[in-house]
């Protein structure tokens, strides 16, 4: 039988390797993201039999559930819904940032998140599914700037604990994958397009690419039913934990 798998900001990084990776993998995609136009590219690309476009903001919950009320037939019955759409705004400290872009980092990473997810959940326990939550090593180690970003990313990884503990008995299977240093378009949304930065960022790091978390979520999903993973920290070699600042007075 063929599964279906629900991705959200599948328009770029990781969602956009993913939803290549479970095509060629045979399963059916639904692809949201807000780039109508990027979402038509990959129904064009792998035809409207295996990819289903569901173009609006995640901010939008009526548009949100619209989408979820018209899926074709073929396209309604999801087994994984993995939470890919995040972003993160700005580098200031906490001091000096600006805080219409913590509000939307809050919008976007936890209540979208969350919203889509209270969506599904029946028909995934009914189907006995999966949730793949994208966090971020962000919610685990501080850093400066990171602030409001990592407190979402904190959120999404104890989410993703509570709700395995509420889903227990259900077959539900939820995993939280945290990412560190990835070479996507997230550095360019961080500094409002700075090029040079996000070149700088990733230059000689061997970062992470949409096609490394595409093939880890593939790993995941696609692992006996009596298995789960239930965190699930990434990063490059050439990354590791930072020592602890000191101020001198």
């Amino acid at each position: 039988m063929t599964k279906t798998v629900w991705i959200t900001g599948a328009t770029s990084g990781f969602g956009a390797a993913t939803v290549e990776r479970f095509v060629a993998g045979g399963w059916r995609v639904i692809a949201s993201g807000r780039r109508a136009e990027r979402l038509q590219q990959l129904v064009d690309g792998h035809g409207a039999e295996r990819v289903h476009a569901a173009a609006f903001d995640v901010r939008d919950e009526a548009a949100m559930r619209s989408a979820h009320a018209n899926l074709p037939p073929a396209f309604a019955g999801i087994d994984l819904l993995v939470n890919n759409a995040g972003l993160a705004l700005g580098t200031a400290p906490a001091q000096q940032a600006d805080l219409a872009q913590w509000k939307q980092m809050i919008d976007v990473n936890v209540t979208a998140l969350v919203s889509l997810t209270h969506l599904l959940l029946p028909q995934l326990i009914e189907r006995r599914g999966a949730i793949v939550n994208i966090s971020s090593i962000s919610g685990g180690y501080a850093y400066r700037g990171g602030n409001v970003y990592g407190g979402t990313k904190a959120f999404v990884t104890q989410f993703s604990q509570n709700l395995r503990t509420d889903l227990h008995g259900t077959g539900v299977r939820v995993t939280s994958i945290e990412p560190g240093m990835a070479e996507t378009e997230f550095t360019l949304v961080r500094t409002g397009g700075d090029q040079a930065a996000s070149d700088q960022l990733y230059a000689g790091a061997h970062p992470i690419t949409g096609s490394d978390i595409a093939d880890t979520i593939w790993w995941i999903a696609n692992l006996p039913p009596h298995l789960d993973i239930c965190r699930i920290e990434v990063m490059p070699v050439s990354q590791s934990a930072a020592g602890l600042q000191v101020h001198r007075g």
